[in-house]
């Protein structure tokens, strides 16, 4: 319980700067910002100043079974042991080893892949067939150091589930094994409190409590995504499958004001979020094509988020070229973009790789949105690269939020160029650069080889969380959430983009597909 609520004290701390609106803390609370304002003018009204949190997300659920079981046990940190035992295994030394990798780019892939998914099935709940948040390991090898964040975040869960199909595609399980394993976790879902069909952000895994007030947009974006992957892949599932994903209005989330999808409902309020996702570059894009193709949401909604910002936001990291505007399918759209070292490209809000590129997870881009989103996600990796080698002198490239490697908690890395706002450069982080196999998979392994060969950053289950190029420290962590991103990345490249073949399949996804091939951004 205490490294949830550490956690969730951390990111209400952080504050908020010009127009930046946190969410409820998601794996990603941060850096899940929307632009407040509306698109013309940036007016000083709409400027939000000085860590300014909204209401809801100050509120603390107390999961009080699972405090009664520790208390069983005599405490919190004397059940620090029983909450490792749930875990489904362990590794066998806690401190990275030597070890000799493949020469060819396939099979060092391959190697990641099988190493990572081992960590992904240990570090889940062996009763509840739920992700563990997180397992952080100190620096002396010591199992009194180990830490096991034993609470689910709901994208970690659908996440999960991609993750279950991607290790059937690659031959790690079986298919009678993956239908088991996907069944468990439908099973636990099923014991999860609800509201409105929908799920609640975060979960504690061992005693199944909410522990959270909010029902957010993109995590349950990212568990339907989950959800449809799996129906894809395993018809013999449509049955139980099928009522997860239909079911919930993603109306309950809409503004039909400002046309921008909410960051979520806080139950104990009865009332939507103050803050939208306004920005089109960003990861909740997913969620947006899912209420579009569930047509519980008008089209109108993708045309209204902002490409780009309007000139009069002054405090942006550059003022947009040629944004004027134009028609896409009958849609007003004001475009534009910015430029860096003669790269055009469509910000997002932090300038990082999460953002820009995990619904390519999914979704080939490239393939379905080429004169846009997909020639964005390529200009977006290129800057990473270039940036980190050319600017900061790095050697190893891929910024995102990760873990911090020399302080404790999270930290918020990006290219600033590439953002609306930009975070700051730091530390690295692998899945970041397995992001990139989606779009410039030859740097990417190159870059992820240069990861596992230069530092101490490559442990029993594949890639720590971060590293600092500066320092060569590492940041000795799994988080659920970046290993499946690792993995699902992997099993795209190693299998033709297996994962957003099946994707791509579902019907509701089938429905926007042409609205994706519409608009050019650089035009």
């Amino acid at each position: 319980m205490r490294t949830q609520v550490s956690r969730l004290a951390a990111c209400q701390g952080l504050a908020l700067v010009l127009a930046v609106a946190i969410s409820a803390c998601g794996p990603r609370g941060w850096e899940r910002a929307a632009f407040l304002a509306k698109d013309e003018p940036c007016e000083l009204g709409d400027i939000v100043v000085g860590g300014r949190v909204e209401p809801g997300a100050r509120a603390v659920v107390v999961p009080t079974r699972k405090i009664a079981w520790q208390d069983t046990l005599g405490g919190e940190e004397a059940a620090r042991p029983h909450v490792r035992a749930r875990l489904a295994a362990w590794p066998a030394r806690l401190t990275p080893e030597p070890r000799a990798f493949p020469d060819g780019d396939h099979a060092f892939i391959a190697r990641l892949a099988q190493d990572t998914w081992r960590g992904l099935e240990a570090f889940t709940d062996r009763e509840h067939a739920l992700p563990v948040d997180n397992v952080q390991f100190g620096g002396s090898g010591d199992p009194a150091e180990v830490r096991v964040g034993d609470y689910t975040n709901v994208t970690s869960i659908g996440l999960r589930l991609i993750a279950i199909v991607a290790a059937h595609e690659l031959a790690f399980v079986s298919t009678a094994d993956a239908v088991n394993r996907i069944n468990a976790t439908l099973r636990t879902l099923a014991r999860l409190e609800t509201h409105a069909d929908f799920f609640f952000n975060y979960y504690d895994t061992t005693s199944l409590e909410r522990t959270s007030n909010l029902v957010s947009f993109v995590d349950q974006a990212w568990l339907t995504v989950g959800l449809m992957v799996a129906r894809g892949a395993f018809p013999e599932l449509a049955s139980r499958l099928t009522p997860l994903i239909e079911r919930g209005n993603w109306g309950l989330f809409y503004d039909a004001n400002v046309r921008r999808m909410r960051h979520g409902y806080y139950v104990h309020l009865a009332a939507p979020s103050q803050y939208h996702y306004g920005m089109l570059y960003a990861e909740s894009r997913l969620g947006s094509l899912i209420a579009i193709g569930k047509r519980d949401v008008p089209e109108t909604h993708w045309f209204s988020m902002l490409r780009t910002l309007p000139p009069s936001c002054r405090w942006q990291t550059q003022i947009p070229a040629n944004r004027t505007r134009k028609l896409v399918r009958g849609h007003a759209v004001a475009g534009g973009w910015y430029e860096w070292r003669d790269i055009r490209y469509v910000p997002s809000w932090g300038g990082s790789m999460f953002e820009a590129l995990m619904p390519t997870l999914v979704l080939d881009e490239r393939l379905y949105a080429a004169n846009s989103l997909g020639r964005n996600g390529e200009a977006h990796a290129e800057v990473q690269r270039r940036f980190a080698l050319e600017e900061l002198g790095y050697p190893v490239w891929g910024m995102s939020p990760s873990r911090a490697p020399t302080v404790a908690g999270y930290g918020e890395y990006g290219v600033r160029p590439l953002g609306a706002l930009g975070y700051g450069p730091g530390a690295v982080t692998p899945h970041a650069g397995a992001l990139a196999l989606a779009v410039t998979p030859r740097d990417a392994v190159a870059n992820l080889r240069a990861l596992a060969l230069r530092y101490d950053s490559y442990g029993p289950y594949g890639f720590y969380d971060s590293v600092d190029p500066r320092t060569g420290a590492v940041a000795r962590a799994y988080l659920a959430l970046d290993q499946a991103m690792i993995l699902i990345a992997a099993a795209n490249y190693l299998h033709d983009g297996i994962i957003q073949r099946h994707f791509a399949a579902d019907p509701i996804v089938r429905r926007v597909l042409p609205m994706l091939a519409a608009e050019r951004f650089f035009e």
